[in-house]
């Protein structure tokens, strides 16, 4: 039987997987957890074989805690679950550790596969996107400038080079407006850009426009 645990921040998505897992026979969620504290601290007390793991939740991030998933139970499988698409955050997550990738638009139609290969010690992601992963990986390039973000830094340039203003991503993230200025700022430095419209112009250039 593989033992599956779900962590996402929505009710409505956390329960829909979990009736759609319960068809299968061999397949049982044994767990759920809607943040990334109280995962963490499930994880560690509990029994189980995959993760299913939203991208995107208040707090730290799914990207922020695969690390600490993965030293804590170090044969678990992570199959990260995400509304952006694989050129946003698949290479960060596989690096991180995670097993697979799929997008919640998805997901219904992929999520069993994905467990079964993850299961049998493989990766699951999208066969558009295997090709450019595949290269992407095993390319040693200078960094680019978006790869000397943090992963909380990446996720708020991707925001805010979709058109999303300081406070609908401080909303959307349950963090304070300070907070997303101060990410903000830190984005622009490190990446050496003058201001959204050139963070627009970055993201269409390396392909994180949705």
């Amino acid at each position: 039987m593989i033992e599956i645990f779900i962590v996402d921040d929505h009710a409505i998505v956390r329960e829909g997987l979990a009736k759609l897992i319960d068809f299968e026979k061999d397949i049982k969620v044994v767990g759920m957890a809607s943040d990334s504290a109280q995962a963490l601290k499930m994880i560690t007390n509990q029994k189980m074989d995959v993760i299913i793991l939203d991208i995107s939740m208040p707090g730290r991030s799914g990207l922020d805690i695969i690390k600490d998933i993965k030293t804590a139970r170090p044969g678990v499988y992570i199959i990260i679950l995400s509304m952006y698409q694989e050129e946003r955050f698949a290479i960060r997550a596989f690096k991180s550790g995670a097993s697979g990738y799929i997008t919640k638009d998805m997901a219904t139609e992929e999520i069993v596969n994905a467990i079964r290969k993850v299961q049998s010690g493989g990766k699951y992601i999208s066969a558009r996107f295997a090709e450019t992963l595949v290269n992407e990986m095993s390319s040693p390039s200078e960094l680019l400038p978006h790869e000397r973000l943090s992963d909380r830094e990446f996720e708020v340039m991707c925001m805010l080079a979709s058109g999303k203003t300081v406070s609908t991503i401080a909303k959307e993230l349950f963090l304070s407006d300070h907070t997303i200025s101060t990410y903000r700022r830190r984005i622009l430095d490190k990446m050496n850009l003058k201001n959204n419209a050139d963070l627009i112009h970055y993201a269409v250039d390396h392909g994180f426009w949705v």
